[in-house]
């Protein structure tokens, strides 16, 4: 499984700024330094945090006006939300955006901001507050120097984890963020698969999410969560998809059947809501259920009479026939969706290969043979009319190559007559596409190639002959 991302790169990737509400600076530039050092006085050069702009002084006492905001609506006694002033919110979303900064973010930290911060998380009655507590954080834990130290904070462990279980998109949505951002980290990855792994809501928080939210920023970003738990860990994603989330049923319910499947129905559900909207979304759901095809607990739930599997099988194959690659489409499509076309080829292949229990082999759809038999003839287009040798060694259409040429080899190995006959009939099997899948299958999948050519021989003579003249085995 893979490692952590590198600092660095996850600076880039997973630093926010704050949501729309008032005014913040635009995402091209830094926020604009607060009004009393943007004229570069001496003073102000004093006070700014490292080589930045900003000023410690407007910093301090932004927080310090945090703390007493928030002091002082727990002392009231308040029931209803706390709300925050627009000059609050402006203050607090600049401080949002400019941990962003590598310096402001170690300052925040030397300024003790992440106990400052998770003691307003904890007292807070204000959605939009908590939101952006959360989101300073998810800023500061971009860097590995700054992560390490927030990461140690036990408390802010805990409240974060528990965080999940709010019911506020967007507090959701950062906090997922900031969790991704630490797993990600690789000297304190180890750290917070610890913490999660004994905290037994989050699985339950997670797929309550990822089965009733309609957010497709927060479900793809809960999809990436999960995505990178399940890589980093093993024995997470085992324990996950065979044991009953904590929470989610009474202790009265027995149906270990519901259980086994409620991680991977989760997923489903999450997947099926992001299509239409979000392509890129699914793909991540899509390598989660790629990982859950890599251990024997996967396959068993997937292979399950009453499991997701034939669902499953049927979203993905339906996504590969009438969202990928279609007839129309030039070859160049192929590089544009050859990482969604991988995963999509992987968890079909590993659940034909375990369908016997819901699926007849004789039941296989038409059109899927017919999708992966097009993208064999534009990788092969691709190759051929390639000048550029970095398309040619392109690592991840190679793989694209192999899978759908084992997947055709599995179809192929005992496919029926009559499902030939309808192939050549509806023209899926056409002269150009059985030469392409001999191609594909030969020399190392001598036996389906073999199969084929002898069913065609008794399906369609005319295509056995074009095949055999073009290929001696």
């Amino acid at each position: 499984m893979d490692g952590g991302i590198d600092g660095a790169e996850q600076v880039e990737k997973e630093t926010s700024s704050s949501p729309a509400g008032p005014p913040s600076p635009v995402m091209d530039r830094n926020p604009s330094p607060p009004p009393d050092t943007a004229d570069g006085a001496e003073d102000g050069d004093v006070d700014a945090i490292g080589d930045t702009v900003y000023s410690k002084h407007w910093l301090f006492n932004t927080l310090t006006r945090l703390i007493h905001m928030v002091t002082e609506h727990s002392e009231e006694s308040s029931e209803g939300p706390m709300q925050l002033s627009d000059d609050d919110e402006e203050a607090l979303c600049r401080v949002w955006d400019m941990a962003m900064d590598k310096d402001v973010a170690g300052f925040l930290q030397e300024f003790k901001a992440t106990d400052i911060l998770l003691g307003v998380i904890a007292k807070s009655r204000c959605p939009r507050l908590t939101e952006i507590g959360v989101g300073i954080l998810g800023n500061i834990a971009c860097f590995p120097d700054t992560c390490m130290t927030l990461s140690q904070n036990e408390d802010l462990g805990a409240v974060l984890l528990l965080l999940l279980g709010d019911t506020d998109s967007p507090t959701l949505l950062e906090t997922s963020r900031l969790l991704l951002t630490c797993v990600s980290q690789k000297d304190v990855c180890s750290l917070w698969l610890q913490r999660i792994r004994q905290q037994t809501s989050v699985c339950a928080n997670l797929c309550f999410i990822m089965c009733s939210s309609t957010n497709t920023d927060l479900l793809e970003k809960v999809g990436e969560l999960v995505d990178k738990l399940f890589d980093l860990d093993e024995e997470l994603m085992k324990s996950w998809i065979t044991a009953q989330p904590s929470g989610e049923k009474g202790d009265d319910d027995d149906d270990e059947d519901e259980s086994s499947m409620e991680v991977t129905s989760c997923v489903l559900e999450a997947a099926k809501q992001l299509r239409s909207e979000n392509l890129n979304g699914v793909e991540v759901y899509l390598h989660i259920l790629q990982l859950l095809t890599t251990t024997d607990d996967g396959i068993q739930v997937f292979a399950a009479p009453n499991g997701p599997g034939k669902s499953i099988w049927d979203f993905v194959g339906d996504i590969v026939c009438e969202d990928l690659c279609q007839p129309n489409d030039p070859p160049v499509v192929l590089h544009e969706q050859k990482s969604i076309l991988v995963q999509a080829f992987a968890v079909l292949q590993a659940l034909y290969r375990c369908q016997d229990q819901w699926c007849s082999r004789s039941d296989i759809s038409l059109p899927l043979i017919g999708s992966i038999l097009r993208v064999c003839q534009y990788h092969s287009e691709c190759k051929d009319g390639s000048t550029d040798k970095k398309d040619r060694n392109d690592e991840q259409l190679q793989t694209l190559a192999e899978i759908t040429a084992e997947f055709l080899a599995d179809l192929f190995t005992n496919i029926p007559k009559d499902t030939v006959a309808d192939l050549v009939k509806k023209g899926y099997l056409t002269e150009k596409s059985c030469v392409t899948a001999g191609a594909s299958l030969l020399p190392k999948f001598k036996t389906s190639f073999q199969h084929l050519q002898a069913v065609l021989s008794e399906t369609d003579p005319q295509l056995a002959d074009v095949v055999k003249r073009q290929f001696t085995v």
